[in-house]
This record gives C-alpha cells, structure tokens and sequence, in this order.
C-alpha cells in the first residue's frame, strides 16, 4: 500500500510505457471489472498530431464558461505530475492520486503475475475515468495520448470525435505516411458518433470521408477561409466567420485550435441540445491557459513544446511573425526517438544562435549527437542546461531566449523560471 505522493508517482512512472499485447484487451477487461466509469458521463475525444491539449483546453474552457462541470485528461504535464486529470481548473490532489492507486494495485499485481502488465498510460487513464465518474463531471474531454486506434482511451464512446490535424510523429508506432498515420487516428471514429477535423491536406479528405460514411458518422471540415483579419502577437485575436474572438494562447495554430474548438462545442451543442452562445465561446476562449505552449515570460523568453515537424514549423511561423527583426537564441533538447535532424534544420533556418543541451531523462538524444546535424553558424554546445539558461536568461534589449525541442525539457527549464 502506498502511503505518501512522491512513492506512488515514483512507481507510476516506472511502469512499462508498451504491454505485451498492442490492442485494447487489458484496460476493456478492468474496465468491465471496475464497472465501466467511463460511460457514466458523455464525453469528447480529441486525437491528432499537434494541438490536442490546447485544443481539449479550449473546449474545457467553454463548457466551464456554461456553468459545466468538466473534466480533462492530457498528457504529458508540464508543472505537476497530477495537472494530467483535472476538473475545471482543479488537478486531481496528491491524496486521490493515492487512493485511486491503492485501489488498482491489486488488479495490476495480478495482470503483472501473468505477463500481461497493465501500462504506465493505462494506470493513468483508468485512474481518470474513475476519478471523472467519482466526482459526478457533467463531461469528459480525453486526449489521447498516441494515434488513436489503440490509444487506451479508445474505449469510450464519445458525443463528439475531434482530429486536431495529421503530420509526421510517432512513426514507429504509426506508419510512415500521412494515409497510415491518419487511419490510426481516425479509429477514434465510433459509429454514429459526428467528426470535427481542422485536417487541411485536401489529399487526407477523401479517407476522411470514407471513414466516416463507413461509421454513418457526420464529418464536419473546418472551413479556414471563414477566418480574417488574424493578429498574432502577445495575445492573439481574429474574426470567424463575422464575429471576433481573442485567445491568450500566441501563435498561428492557435487560430486553427480555437476555431476546431469552436466547431467541436458547436457540434456537441446541437447533438445535446445545449444553450452555448457566443459570449460563453468568446470568454472560454480568452480565458484558456495553456502552460509550455508558447508561453512567454518577461516579454523575451519563450517555451514552446514543439517536437515534430508540424510543430516546429507552427513554431516558426509564431516567432518570425511576433519576433520580427529581433535576434533569436535558442536552447535546445530534442527526444532521440524524433525526427531531430528535421527539426533541426527548421530551427536553423529561423535562429541566430542555437545552444544544444540535455537534461536528465532517458529518451533524450545526446547534445553532442544534435550538434553535429545542426549547420548554424551560432551553434554551441554546452551539457549543463541549467547553467547555460542561466546565462542566457540575461538577454540584450533586441533578443529573444527561445527553448523548445520537447515538452519534457522544457518542463525541466520551467522549474527555472517559476518558484
């Protein structure tokens, strides 16, 4: 039995990532044992490549703004293990951390004792629809963690069925083409269940569709030509479809996010026969907050978890367009399971000075490896992250510090920067 926070969470994260079996027999079978919580509330699923959790957290917002009460699981965190399940603006607490642990430890021994060991996003997701049902949510919006398919949170069955957007990540696991990566985050698709999908490649459309008359699912497209008149700076504001909205969330993307999100609330409004207007939208949006996201402090440093292509590239678009003529140095760790040189070249395209890093965690690729493919002329090496951002937290009037390449590390320099 565990007793204290810092243990479970400890024993939590050393839980194998992969089981033995890649489908969805384990977390159905304790899931039918522990009562199925996960239908006991209507919930939201919200798949893609980037964007998800801001995505979800717009969503959250605007049904909070309606006087819901909702809950949200994302991964990874970047301020506190427990910020992965929350309610409202409430992450779970240490001591039901605890408790919803204690009560699975028993079921997971006895998988574990036959090789069938139940994982460490299992445990997490289990542990959510529990603490959901527990706390009487009035909606679920659940992330998934990878692809979509055989994510363990594809065990729901949703009101709405969101697709952020499909680029190049996790090929390993997903495929290696835009088509393979795309029909495992369309297994998300239930049947009947509508799909709202900001996915612009027109050549992705045509799978889209089939999938969901296959589902007799109703597909909703975002429209992008319905927005103007976009403003991308601190904050960032825009017109859809006639009416304005601002968000405190910076960036290009975060306009595709909002406008998802808007067309997801849409869709479960009229399926649910809810009252949302638009000053309930407008205000759920501005007041989604999203740690990590290019989040900016003291007006000249930025983090951003950027750690695929579409990332970086939505990345790039932000700082080019906000940062305009000021002079870029970026501290940077990238996953070595990523595609780092790809990465890197956009990086080197846009900075003026890139320092490669490492901090203490096991996926990471080593500073040395990402130096040797970066062609920057500004490029330097230092392994002690906590030393060089230090250093160069102390920026000139026309600089900027930029620190990305993954949500992990730039969890590690947040640590930094708030006490």
């Amino acid at each position: 039995m565990f007793k204290d926070f810092e243990t479970t969470k400890n024993w939590i994260e050393k839980i194998q990532r992969f089981g033995s079996k890649l489908d969805l027999s384990r977390i159905t079978a304790v899931m039918a044992r522990l009562g199925n919580p996960e239908r006991e509330y209507p919930t939201i699923h919200v798949a893609g490549t980037n964007g998800k959790g801001s995505t979800a957290s717009y969503i959250k917002n605007i049904l909070m703004e309606a006087g819901y009460k909702v809950g949200i699981y994302i991964s990874p965190y970047i301020v506190k293990f427990n910020e992965r399940i929350a309610i409202n603006n409430d992450y779970i607490s240490d001591e039901d951390v605890i408790r919803y642990t204690n009560d699975l430890l028993p079921i997971w021994n006895e998988f574990n004792e036959r090789n069938d060991t139940i994982t460490f996003f299992e445990v997490l997701t289990i542990m959510c629809f529990l603490y959901f049902r527990d706390q009487l949510v009035d909606y679920g919006v659940i992330e998934v963690g990878l692809g979509g398919r055989l994510d363990a949170t594809n065990i729901i069955t949703p009101e709405v069925s969101v697709i952020t957007n499909i680029s190049y990540d996790h090929m390993n696991v997903l495929g290696n083409t835009l088509e393979s990566i795309a029909l495992n985050k369309l297994g998300i698709v239930k049947p009947g269940v509508p799909l709202v999908t900001a996915v612009e490649n027109p050549d992705l459309h045509p799978l889209f569709r089939q999938v969901c008359e296959e589902k007799s699912s109703e597909l909703t497209i975002v429209d992008f030509t319905k927005v103007s008149d976009i403003q991308v700076e601190e904050m960032t504001s825009f017109t859809y479809e006639g009416q304005r909205y601002q968000v405190s969330l910076t960036g290009y993307h975060q306009v595709k996010n909002a406008v998802l999100a808007i067309e997801a609330v849409r869709c479960l409004a009229k399926r649910k026969h809810l009252a949302i207007d638009y000053e309930t939208i407008k205000n759920g949006l501005l007041k989604t907050k999203w740690p990590g996201r290019f989040e900016i402090f003291n007006h000249n440093i930025v983090l951003d978890g950027a750690h695929n292509i579409g990332g970086i590239e939505a990345l790039k678009a932000t700082m080019t367009s906000v940062y305009k003529g000021k002079r870029t140095k970026a501290l940077v760790s990238i996953m070595h399971d990523k595609e780092h040189q790809k990465i890197i070249d956009v990086l080197d395209s846009f900075c003026d000075e890139l320092y490669f890093t490492q901090f203490e965690y096991a996926r990471r690729a080593d500073a040395e490896v990402l130096f040797g493919e970066s062609h920057n002329a500004g490029k330097k090496l230092y392994l002690d992250y906590r030393e060089i951002f230090n250093e160069l937290k102390n920026l000139g009037p026309n600089e900027i510090l930029l620190v990305t390449g993954s949500l992990y590390f730039i969890s590690e320099i947040r640590k930094l920067l708030v006490k």
